[in-house]
């Protein structure tokens, strides 16, 4: 039969090593998160974070377009980057037989804005309907480019994986014969594109040579010599008479 003295040194000793594997587990350090796990939880915050907007579109989300059946009718949108960085935007359309788009896309430099020009072909409906809600839309894409550089579609092909899609746009039709602020705000914005269209078809004075048509160079300060040289000979001829 154990002593008192006994019992005690037994459960003394139970009690010491209880007490050092808990210290041992508390201080092993937890096993490292393998490089999965991080991926996995780096590309479901990408998921659940809202993707950033390069581009402010003006109208935010809607083509409007004057209800002319049987005509070429043109729509616009103002399309403003206003991120820091060189933004390439390209469009889109479900019907590209029916519709084109002047720019179909460009390179916007930071706070750059343009309005881009759209135009589709109205089919006249089937027995005098009213028109119904167009399928048709548009997509806007996005591409954060280096610096300023010629634009070309195929950008968004070799970077796909990097293109933000900024907004699908709805067809919306307009009564032309009917007043209202879209249908005004639409006439303005057409205005402003064709003003700024003709802006970049006049030649500046001082912009050098310049490239017309399909590749043919015109060297503007040759063509001023020889307009001078033209204008000499005249008043020489005038004097003589």
């Amino acid at each position: 039969m154990a002593t008192p003295q006994e019992s005690a040194r037994g459960t003394s000793g139970n009690n010491c090593n209880f007490f050092n594997i808990l210290f041992r587990r508390q201080s092993t350090p937890p096993p490292p998160q393998t490089k999965t796990n991080s991926n996995s939880i780096s590309s479901l915050a990408k998921l659940l974070l809202p993707t950033p907007r390069r581009l402010k579109l003006d109208p935010s989300n809607k083509l409007f377009f004057p209800y002319e059946p049987g005509k070429q009718v043109k729509s616009a949108i103002r399309i403003k980057n206003t991120s820091k960085s060189y933004v390439a935007f390209k469009f889109q359309t479900t019907s590209p037989k029916s519709c084109f788009m002047r720019p179909p896309g460009a390179i916007l430099s930071p706070g750059e804005s343009i309005i881009a020009t759209v135009f589709k072909f109205v089919e006249n409906p089937e027995n005098n309907e009213k028109p119904q809600k167009p399928a048709l839309k548009f997509k806007i894409m996005s591409l954060k480019v280096k610096g300023p550089m010629d634009y070309i579609p195929e950008l968004f092909d070799e970077q796909i994986d990097k293109v933000t899609v900024e907004q699908i746009l709805q067809v919306v039709f307009l009564d032309p014969e009917r007043p209202s602020s879209a249908l005004e705000k639409l006439k303005r914005q057409l205005d402003e594109a064709d003003a700024a269209m003709e802006a970049r078809k006049k030649p500046s004075e001082d912009a050098g040579p310049r490239i017309i048509g399909e590749g043919l160079v015109i060297d503007e300060w040759k063509e001023r010599r020889e307009r001078y040289l033209a204008k000499q000979q005249g008043e020489v001829a005038g004097d003589s008479l």
